[in-house]
């Protein structure tokens, strides 16, 4: 079948839509009425998907890209349960469609991660062998160095950064250690989106290993000053509207929540923050993000404590 490929290069990045209310849970003794996963088009070759808060109070965001030979989707969510959260029917209706407007045979699908934690890695069952998998072939990418490296081509892990080429949609891919050993950066030169995953957002910034997630954070910076960055874009939201101010864990509604993008200012100062901390392990709140420095450590200060002050501050401000 011929068909007529996307020029994926022309007028990049451009300008979508993120003009969306991300659905934020519920009011505690209120009947859920988000819908398992909220879709969002951001032109029509990207998609950014989010979990409900229903199904898991991490409410991760999921990011697919299609490209002329195949998408990526990045992420599969927290949830295992295809009746409780249907992410590979929802893929395969917006695959459906994508290939309605765009016809073309041997199309796949690539399931990779940003990281590989469990709120991120869940859904992989559903793109295996499975009833519902009706539309096309998927390759699932497992969340572990060894697995990252050789499939996409690295060499030098964690700091080349190597080319995946969807068909003419060309991703650069560079690892980013620090929240997670298997954590990458994937920047997207059609949309300009730069996706972190939980290294850099407006969320809390769990670092297991500082020294490392400083060096990729330096790098993340230098990456960004070299391309046109539209969006630094995340997997959760933490942080409410108000600076300094985040949803203690657990939160099962946010309805004042920080905007999902981020900006390369914030990326810089996010290095900024974690170069300022790097000697100091404990908690550190900052206007957009908040660090954990060396949470692995039971001997750090109590973590435990900052919960509940910040319960106390959230019930104060009415968040």
């Amino acid at each position: 079948m011929d068909f007529a490929p996307v020029d994926y290069e022309s007028g990049a990045p451009v300008a979508g839509s993120l003009d969306v209310r991300w659905i934020h849970g519920t009011p505690k003794g209120h009947p859920h009425t988000d819908p398992p996963i909220q879709v969002h088009r951001y032109d029509e070759h990207t998609h950014i998907l989010r979990q409900s808060k229903a199904t898991s109070f991490e409410a991760p965001f999921l990011y697919l890209f299609f490209g002329n030979d195949r998408a990526l989707l990045l992420d599969t969510g927290a949830t295992a349960e295809h009746d409780l959260f249907p992410l590979r029917r929802t893929i395969d209706e917006v695959v459906r469609g994508w290939l309605a407007a765009n016809p073309r045979e041997g199309y796949r699908l690539v399931v990779a991660h940003t990281h590989g934690h469990g709120d991120h890695v869940a859904g992989d069952a559903q793109f295996g062998e499975c009833a519902d998998a009706t539309v096309v072939p998927a390759t699932v990418v497992p969340a572990t160095v060894e697995a990252i490296t050789a499939f996409f081509g690295f060499t030098d892990w964690p700091t080349e950064v190597v080319t995946f080429d969807l068909g003419g949609r060309v991703l650069e891919l560079t690892g980013i250690p620090g929240h997670d050993e298997r954590s990458i950066a994937v920047y997207d030169r059609w949309t300009g989106f730069l996706v972190t995953g939980d290294s850099v957002g407006p969320f809390r910034l769990y670092v297991r290993d500082m020294p490392a997630f400083v060096d990729s954070l330096t790098r993340l910076v230098e990456f960004a000053s070299t391309r046109p960055v539209t969006h630094i874009l995340g997997c959760h939201i933490e942080m409410s509207r108000r600076p300094r101010h985040d949803y203690q864990a657990g939160c099962l509604y946010q309805p004042h929540e920080a905007p999902l993008p981020m900006t390369v200012a914030q990326l810089t100062a996010a290095r900024d923050a974690a170069v300022s901390v790097a000697a100091k392990p404990g908690v550190h709140v900052f206007d957009d993000f908040v660090i954990f420095n060396d949470l692995g450590n039971p001997k750090r200060p109590s973590y435990y404590g900052y919960w509940m002050w910040s319960r106390i501050r959230n019930r104060l401000a009415r968040l």
